[in-house]
């Protein structure tokens, strides 16, 4: 089979970080680089070997043999984008969030349903090695039945010194990191019936809250909190390692300090060490997150290549996103939202 041909929309900090990791697919090969800065995609296409880099839109809807576009913009582009490339009948990759706004999230899924053109969402944060080992521990039954759980990200890592723009967002960590912590916490946990939050603004340069715990209670009644900072001196200031603990009847789990694994019982713990893949490619100070963007393209692919079902749909990104926005209702209002 003839590798899938597509387009990459933006040349941004992460860009180039996808491109490579889609470089470890030999079932995938981009043919076209796309940016506002014609210097920024000039440079990337120069570095990863990439012939075509349109002068505009319109240059890459006219791109001969390309099956699907994979776009790494701000959020706010997205849905012109998206909805641009799927009236085209081009499958789209859109880089987590979908869109600013949930209303308009559901609107570019439904034109996507409605056009029968595949519409997936990039996030890759479920498929980093520790939080897939931690999942098939709970799937082996051997917790018994989960009572409470708990998600941490927290840190002082100088996010916006890579990502300055992240300052002038007036939503910040429950749309950024949010966005891909409540989709592990459904990943892990299914989906909630209700939930509370609160945030916190620390730093005084940022439009945005930089500290929320969001409180849910999930479907099958369990509860799961979600801590996340960006301003925190933490005992593990690891960034960007998420740390996680779950209880349960039979025995509990944890994912700590460092990708160890704890798995205790009233009779022993046993630990393990999850191993991450190596890339020459990586940024040593994401590494965690950049290994994972490689089995995040190697499944959104399957489903383009019709071998295998995607996890992160538009249709399934949609609860994240109502999470996300549930979380900010309940900020503002202080009390319990529904989720419906």
């Amino acid at each position: 089979m003839s590798p899938l041909r597509f387009a990459m929309i933006g040349a941004g900090f992460w860009a180039r970080y996808q491109l490579a990791a889609w470089q470890e697919l030999s079932d995938a090969k981009c043919v076209a680089i796309y940016d506002r800065d014609r210097t920024k995609a000039l440079e990337l296409a120069d570095q990863f070997g990439v012939a075509e880099v349109p002068l505009d839109e319109n240059g890459l809807l006219q791109l001969l043999g390309v099956d699907f576009v994979d776009i790494v913009t701000d959020v706010h582009s997205h849905a012109h984008l998206v909805s641009t490339f799927i009236r085209q009948g081009i499958p789209v990759i859109c880089q987590k969030p979908l869109a600013p706004t949930l209303s308009l999230a559901s609107e570019l899924v439904a034109e996507a349903m409605a056009r029968k053109v595949p519409l997936l969402v990039h996030e890759n944060w479920r498929w980093q090695s520790p939080i897939r080992r931690l999942s098939a521990i709970m799937e082996s039954g051997q917790l018994g039945t989960v009572i409470r759980s708990r998600i941490d990200y927290a840190n002082s890592f100088p996010v916006f010194d890579n990502q300055p723009a992240l300052k002038s967002l007036p939503q910040f960590i429950l749309s950024d990191i949010g966005t891909h912590i409540l989709d592990t916490a459904r990943y892990l946990f299914g989906e909630a019936s209700e939930l509370q939050c609160l945030t916190r603004r620390i730093r005084q340069d940022i439009m945005g809250e930089d500290v929320a715990t969001v409180l849910m209670r999930m479907r099958n009644d369990s509860i799961v909190v979600c801590n996340m900072s960006y301003a925190s001196c933490c005992e593990s200031d690891l960034f960007p390692q998420t740390f996680v603990s779950v209880e349960g009847t039979q025995a509990g789990v944890s994912l700590g300090a460092n990708y160890e694994l704890r798995i205790y019982n009233k009779k022993n713990v046993t630990i393990e060490h999850v191993e991450i893949p190596k890339y020459e490619w990586v940024n040593p100070a994401y590494e965690l997150v950049h290994a994972s963007i490689v089995e995040c393209h190697r499944n959104l692919l399957s489903s383009l290549n019709g071998s295998a079902v995607a996890e992160t749909t538009g249709q399934d990104n949609l609860r994240t996103l109502q999470l996300v926005h549930s979380a900010y209702r309940s900020a503002e209002e202080r009390r319990t939202i529904e989720i419906v």
